[in-house]
């Protein structure tokens, strides 16, 4: 079957004035709508970056895959909230990548769009692991309505869910602060994702690559030696008089967060 790629993109572009801020009620609906980290696995280049635009308008933060494979090695690193998957792509169709992420056990909410719309179709993608399942055309006020619905059931209604804690670093993704104990931190964009990377995942032996893909994206410019020139400005900062940085180089391999 053909794809469906007929998405209006007037609606994408003429939400920007009435976006609320990060994590800031939807006027009317008594609904937090949490910042999050969202994975876009999509071969269709125009449609993936207008859902990319709607979403960072939104105040997520967003990374995208233009085929299956490179999906699917971004999904398994665990660090995103929800996935938006298209059910025919290059490599790896749909369903295979939610059947892989599920067999991993991550918590990741799987969205799957798909031009399908027979009942055997839509069984078959939720059979294979996602969560919700979205037909091609969609409206883009649908798409974000999906997403925040599956964040209240996959996230804590409570707030906790919304905050990064290792040892005494607390983030707010939310309010966007970070602090160490009760001392605010003052971070720059990079440094705020390096240490979102590290606290996301405490205790974990963390690569230079792992840490470029994650924070600098797949920039083709970027040497793994910025790696260690940012992991020493977050220690300045993270560092506190009479205890151990909380930043730990792992020999031949990367760095670590101590928690």
């Amino acid at each position: 079957m053909m794809k469906n790629q007929s998405v209006e993109p007037v609606s994408v572009l003429s939400k920007k004035s009435a976006n609320p801020s990060p994590g800031s009620p939807k006027e009317g609906s008594g609904i937090i709508n949490p910042a999050m980290r969202i994975l876009l696995i999509e071969d269709d280049s125009r449609l993936l970056r207008l859902e990319k635009q709607v979403l960072e308008e939104e105040g997520h933060t967003v990374d995208t895959a233009p085929d299956g494979d490179t999906g699917l090695e971004l999904a398994l690193r665990g660090t995103y909230d929800v996935a938006v998957i298209d059910w025919m792509l290059p490599g790896r169709d749909g369903p295979a990548i939610c059947r892989a992420v599920r067999g991993a056990h991550l918590p990741t909410a799987l969205l799957l769009l798909t031009a399908r719309t027979q009942l055997e179709d839509r069984v078959a993608g939720l059979d294979s692991g996602a969560d919700d399942y979205l037909s091609k055309p969609f409206a883009f006020d649908e798409l974000l309505a999906r997403i925040r619905a599956l964040s209240r059931r996959f996230l804590d209604p409570a707030g906790d869910s919304f905050e990064l804690r290792a040892g005494d670093l607390v983030m707010d993704l939310r309010a966007h602060t970070a602090r160490r104990g009760d001392s605010p931190l003052d971070l720059s964009a990079t440094e705020w994702k390096l240490l979102e990377y590290m606290m996301r995942h405490p205790r974990q032996s963390l690569t230079r690559g792992q840490i470029l893909d994650y924070v600098w994206s797949f920039e083709c410019d970027v040497q793994p030696t910025l790696v260690d020139v940012y992991i020493s400005y977050l220690r300045a900062k993270l560092r506190r008089p009479g205890l151990p940085d909380v930043v730990e180089t792992v020999r031949g391999i990367g760095y670590r967060l101590r928690a």
